[in-house]
Parts: C-alpha cells; structure tokens; sequence
C-alpha cells in the first residue's frame, strides 16, 4: 500500500484533502451522463461494486483485474500507471480529468476494501 501513500501525499501537496473512502465510495457508484449523452456511466459500470472481484469494460468486454488492494496489492503501486488510468477513465467516465481531490477519495475507498 505504500505507493498508495506516496500518491495521497502528493494530492495533499496539489491542496487537497481530507480524503473518504465513503465520498469515494458514493463517488464510485454515481451515474453520470456521457460526454455524448447517449447513456449513462459510472466507475462501477466497468469495475464492478465489489472491488474484490474482476470487472469487465462495458464497451469493449475487456476483463479489469479487481481494485481493492486487499486482492491486488500491486493496483495502485505505479504513479505514472494510476495517474495514465485515473486521465483516460474520468474522462470517460466524468467528461473531464479527476480532481487531485477526487482521486484522494478514490484511493481511500479502494484501499478501504
């Protein structure tokens, strides 16, 4: 989980914080319209409600190994991974890049899991 701190110290240092697991969590599940507004979308629309289970991409059925660090301690273990994922999935899946704020609560509700 260590790298995970490393990107949460470095979100507090952009100005953000405190981070939730719960305002992840609500954040996760949240269904938001498409940039094209052709349907609705959310994190757990590919990656699943139960992080500690494998998703699947709702466009392409490309399988998503499980998020909860519990069950893939090396998840969030790459800065430079998490951030390339964090920028291509919000702006699927929001329209727009997370907020450092946003992504804070993201980590905690995955490491909470």
């Amino acid at each position: 989980y260590g790298s995970s701190v490393n990107l949460i110290e470095g979100y507090r240092n952009a100005g953000a914080g405190p981070f939730s697991p719960d305002r992840g969590g609500s954040a996760w599940t949240q269904e938001r319209r498409s940039s094209r507004g052709v349907d609705t979308r959310s994190c757990a629309s590919c990656h699943g409600t139960d992080l500690t289970q494998a998703g699947r991409h709702v466009k392409t059925g490309k399988p998503i190994e499980p998020m909860a660090l519990s069950v893939n301690p090396t998840r969030l273990t790459s800065p430079k991974k998490v951030e390339t994922w964090f920028r291509r999935n919000c702006r699927w899946t929001l329209g727009r890049e997370c907020t450092p704020q946003e992504k804070g609560h993201f980590i905690q509700f995955m490491s909470s899991q």
